[in-house]
Parts: structure tokens; sequence; C-alpha cells
């Protein structure tokens, strides 16, 4: 028998557990279904021989998207979650030589420009002065609604992000615009890689996400104490207080629909009846799955996959100073790389590196005297290739490049290791082909192709996580459960 305001939500990533939290605060009663034994989707954690390590995202900015849930549910969030703000937003390695220190500070990023790259700090301050503008004036209103509903258009918000929008913002690549600014090609490398943060080609997005910088490097960069599953054990605890039921190491089965009408889900054979349905299930799967639409799931792949992963946890038996929290190991060729990813669909001979050590910040994060390493290179998504050999390829050229910059010989040191790559990401995170984050945004309507949060046809069915609107990342994530909950809301 159907219950009243009872609201399952399928998978317990960042997204899930947000929405989660935000329904049973209005009233709901939310039974969220995990077929991992543990929550959190991609942002989980492991330990091996007291190394802590992070599994999956590792940069974190604005903090007040989680601090917002901890409000509305009237909970000091420090009693949950604790952070602090990082002095050094990353560290950049070129193949030439040269280093870079990203300063969190504008100020002291502008001048190290200058000092390493001969930048004029004035432009440096300029090119983030308006990624600010941007993110101001255009991503609030595209990161924080549904595109797909009329009454975003129709109001003070659209119409400063219609004036604020430049030709050159949807038809200019986010490379031509990076060049044109600065005179150095290692400052338009930097400046490059934050097509990455969505899992983009920087040779084709739009130079609207020139944008990206401001969250980083105007807003800063912050680092949760306990490593960044701690944002999900804080998630965790709050949806639990609330009265958010958890069922983990099971599988939703399908989804329930009539009458363009959600029913509810079955799981393990049995009907379970609610109200409404939040998948944060990749929407491709949803529909392949859940629905058993393949049509509807093959409309989905139109748009490019973004970019996946191989990540190397390492075990390092010594501690590299040199080394910061965040950490850039260019590629001597960053365009070449990105042909390789998206083009011939293979890693990179001289790959980009990006290495993330949480006990240079949080020392108990490994033993004594020696580090945890999250090395990552960007791979494609999962077309069937032969991931043991890329594997294997991507460890020895990755081995080179470490040795190279830091004159060492980094697999002396290796005493643990672990290996994720795309077939392990779409096993454990149902992300289809192992894409971190959905679909691409090498395309200048990308952020209108994205799949809406809501399904028209089928009445209180919502989507939530990173294959949807407004994307992926923790800071989308956590929107679309915000963007969710309001389209909800509006409903009844």
């Amino acid at each position: 028998m159907q219950t009243s305001n009872n609201a399952i939500i399928i998978g317990s990533g960042v997204a899930g557990l947000a929405t989660a939290i935000r329904l049973q605060l209005k009233g709901y009663n939310v039974t969220v279904y995990e077929k991992n034994d543990y929550a959190g989707g991609k942002l989980a954690a492991f330990k091996i021989q007291g190394y802590h390590f992070d599994a999956g995202p590792s940069l974190f900015t604005q903090p007040q998207n989680i601090i917002e849930l901890f409000e509305l549910a009237n909970e000091p969030v420090e009693n949950y979650f604790n952070y602090t703000s990082v002095d050094v937003a990353c560290k950049y390695f070129y193949a030439n030589g040269k280093i870079v220190v990203g300063y969190a500070n504008m100020d002291k990023f502008a001048n190290e420009l200058q000092q390493q790259l001969g930048e004029s700090p004035k432009v440096v301050k300029d090119y983030l002065s308006s990624a600010k503008t941007l993110y101001t004036n255009i991503a609030e209103l595209f990161l924080n609604n549904s595109l797909h509903k009329r009454k975003t258009w129709f109001n003070k918000n659209a119409f400063i992000a219609f004036k604020a929008v430049k030709f050159s913002h949807l038809f200019k690549t986010l490379h031509k615009h990076n060049s044109s600014k600065f005179k150095s090609p290692e400052a338009t490398q930097l400046f490059n890689r934050f097509a990455t943060y969505n899992g983009s080609n920087p040779y084709k997005v739009p130079s609207m996400l020139s944008l990206i910088p401001h969250l980083e490097m105007n807003e800063g960069v912050f680092y949760p104490k306990g490593g960044m599953v701690s944002i999900t054990d804080a998630l965790v605890k709050l949806a639990k207080k609330m009265g958010v039921t958890f069922i983990f190491n099971t599988q939703v089965d399908r989804i329930i629909h009539s009458s363009g009408l959600v029913k509810g889900v079955v799981v393990n054979n049995q009907n379970i009846y609610a109200d409404l349905i939040v998948s944060n299930v990749d929407v491709y799967f949803t529909y392949k799955k859940l629905l058993n639409n393949t049509q509807l799931a093959n409309r989905v792949l139109k748009n490019e996959r973004s970019s996946s992963a191989i990540v190397f946890y390492w075990g390092i038996k010594k501690e590299f100073k040199e080394l910061q929290l965040h950490n850039i190991l260019f590629s001597n060729n960053y365009k070449e790389e990105f042909d390789c990813l998206f083009t011939k669909k293979t890693v990179y001979t001289d790959p980009t590196i990006y290495i993330n050590i949480t006990s240079t910040i949080e020392p108990a994060q490994a033993p004594s005297g020696k580090q945890n390493w999250f090395v990552m290179v960007n791979a494609p998504a999962n077309v069937g290739q032969n991931w043991e050999q890329i594997k294997q390829e991507a460890k020895a050229n990755i081995i080179v490049k470490i040795n190279t910059l830091l004159q060492t010989s980094i697999e002396d040191y290796i005493e643990v290791e672990e290996i994720l790559e795309p077939i392990t990401i779409e096993t454990k995170t149902n992300s289809f082909m192992g894409s971190l984050y959905g679909t691409s945004s090498n395309s200048k309507f990308a952020a209108f192709l994205r799949h809406p949060n809501f399904k028209g046809n089928i009445k209180q069915l919502y989507f939530c996580g990173g294959s949807v609107h407004p994307g992926g990342g923790i800071p989308l994530c956590l929107k679309s459960a915000k963007i969710v909950s309001e389209l909800i809301q509006s409903k009844n």
C-alpha cells in the first residue's frame, strides 16, 4: 500500500546524499538505496598498511554548498565537518624545468607568474577578475537553475546573463582565448587545464569555461580534515540524524511507472512504492537498466562522453618536501595529449600527471616519514581498449616523468599500490564508459545538451549527479541536488 510523501533516492553519491537531506527536511520520508556497502560513490576512501587514500575527487572548493545543508537542518557544521583553507592551490612543474607555485592569493599568484613566466600581473588579475564577472553574471544562472524550465529565462538574472554573454564566449575556444591573453605557453597551458575540471578538451570547449578558475583562484581551495571522504561521512551522519533511511548492498532493479507517473521501484523482486523517485545513477544506466528504454539511453550517447582517468594509489616510503597538496606535472605537448584522449582514445606517452598528497596537510594520513600519493593521468572513456596494456605503459611513462622532474628513482619508494581505471570506475560507480563527468563540454551548446533534472513525460521522476545538469564535480553535484529539491517543491 502506498504511503504519502515517500521518496526514494537511487544511489548515494554526494548529489544523492544532498538530495536526501533536502527532501527529508521538506517533510518526505526518504529512503536511499545503494548497491555498494558504502556511501559516497566516487567520494569514498580506503586504507592500506597505514596509508589513507581518497578514492576519487581530491579538490575541495565552494564549501558553502555543504554548509548550506547544515544551516537548513539547523545543525552546527563544526560538529560534523571541519576544513581549512590552503595557501597553495597547486604547484605546477613544466617539462622545460620551470616551476610555478599557484598561490591562492591573487596578488602573490600574479607576482609568481611575472617572476617565473614573465607575465604581466595586471593581465593575470584582469583575467581572474573577468572569470569572477563571468561566474557571477552567467554561471550563477546556469548552475543554480534548471535550464529546461521557462521561468528560468524570464527573470532579471537571465537578462543580466544574456547581456554578459559575448560572441567569443561561445565561438572561441578556451585555448585561443588563453593564448590571446598570455604571452607564455606555460601560462596558457596552466589556464587551459581548467577544461579538465569537467573532463573536456581545452582546444574544443568554448572560452566560456574561462570562468572555472574563479572557483579555485578567487574563492579559494580548501582541505577537509580527514580527507575528502569526510564530506561523505558528514552528509551521511546529517542525513541519518534527520531521519533518512539507508539500505546498502541493495541494487534497485527497475523504476515502476505507469500512465506517465512514477509508482515506485523493484528491489529483489519486490515492489517498493513511493511518491517520487530521484535517480543519482548515471542517466544512461537509468534509462537502459532502470527504465528499460534502450532508445532513450542511446539518445544520451549522442553527446560526447567526458574523459576518464587512470589512478595509481602509491604508498611512498619517503617524504618529498618539494611537493604540495596538489601538484601538476605538465605534458610537453598538451594538444597532442588531448588528441590522444578524444580522437585516438588512448593515453598520451607524455601524460600530464596530477599528484595529490593529503599527508602534506594532515601527516596522519600516512605512516611517519612517508606520503600517500594519489597519482592520476587523464584517460579516454572506455570503448574496449586494452586497459592492461595501457595501464602498464602509463605507469612506465609516469615513472620516467616523475624521475626526470624530481631527480629521483620513485619506483624504489613505492611500497603500496592500487590502481583504478575506466572499467573499474564504471563497475563501482555506474558511470557509463567510466566517464568521470558524464558528457564533455566540447560543444558550444553542451550546457543545454546535458540531460535535465526531471523527466517531462514521467511525473515525479528526477535526476541528480554528475551525468545531468549542471554537471560533474562536487560543487555542481551539490547544486544539482538543490535544483531537484526546488523543482519538487514547485510541484507541490
